[in-house]
């Protein structure tokens, strides 16, 4: 079976029941339209990819599916459930996880340590599922130095499997390379047992190699269950490698949606966002 193929055998096995759901989002700030009137669906079990130049809006449009950027109209939708007025940090609880454009590992914590505290926002101490205090939280990150010697709990090993960071347990972020710093911060995001990953640049920063082990690690971890995760990235040959399915933005509007290839080939695309050098990528 080709690689379209088993992509679109993937689709029509989860149609019918998205992930997430915009419906006519819009963000606008003064009369700047930063996000304007997007409607989209995804689905679980694939990777979708966000692309577009600076100032498009893709950013602003993953601050309002995380609730961390007011929405002018629209609605967003969980599950089929609108969470439009959810606060940002209950999003954990409805089976949302994101990680940064900048690596935000704690440098006084190893590695499983910060990996546990993804678990925690998600289950909080006494792994009941409902939110532990922020102060709770905290005091709790400050007795986790030095966990990394001892088993990790249930979620944390999963993630650190998942991720490839078996031995790395009792490492310190300064002690790894950024490549691996990253793959921390997603196994963090992992460990939140989420049911959609949004990534904000994943591989910002990375040499080639470091590029294709962290577009490899999405790609397994897409294999291995029905997680559903969003992309945003500069890179557009990582997208076209890894993503099932891609979106272009402009001006604040979505302009082409499809297959990565399909994008890439658009002339709307290939002239509003990637120049025509690009076109080798058709």
């Amino acid at each position: 079976m080709s690689v379209d193929q088993s992509q679109e055998g993937r689709r029509e096995e989860s149609a019918g029941a998205p992930v997430l759901e915009l419906r006519d989002v819009a963000v606008h700030f003064g009369g700047v339209k930063a996000v304007d009137g997007v409607t989209l669906k995804l689905e679980p079990g694939l990777i979708y990819g966000i692309i577009g130049p600076n100032g498009s809006g893709k950013t602003t449009l993953i601050g309002a599916i995380t609730r961390l950027t007011q929405l002018t109209r629209g609605d967003l939708l969980f599950d089929g459930q609108d969470y439009t007025g959810v606060r940002p940090d209950k999003l954990v609880h409805l089976g949302v996880a994101r990680t940064f454009q900048t690596v935000r590992l704690l440098p006084d914590l190893d590695v499983q340590a910060n990996i546990q505290v993804g678990a925690d926002a998600r289950t909080g101490r006494g792994g009941s599922g409902s939110a532990a205090p922020r102060g709770d939280l905290l005091s709790r990150v400050k007795g986790m130095a030095g966990i990394g010697t001892t088993p990790p709990s249930p979620p944390v090993a999963a993630a650190i499997a998942r991720t490839g960071l078996n031995g790395f347990e009792s490492y310190y972020p300064t002690e790894l390379s950024y490549g691996t710093q990253r793959r921390v911060e997603i196994a963090r995001a992992m460990a939140m047992e989420p049911r959609l990953l949004l990534l904000d640049e994943p591989t910002a920063g990375m040499n080639q190699a470091e590029r294709a082990e962290i577009s490899g690690l999405l790609r397994d971890m897409r294999s291995e269950g029905e997680l559903c995760q969003l992309l945003v990235e500069h890179d557009v040959q990582m997208m076209i490698d890894t993503c099932d399915y891609v979106f272009a933005m402009n001006t604040g509007k979505l302009i082409a949606e499809g297959e990565p290839r399909e994008v890439v080939q658009n002339p709307l695309v290939q002239e509003a966002y990637l120049g025509r050098k690009f076109r080798e990528h058709a």
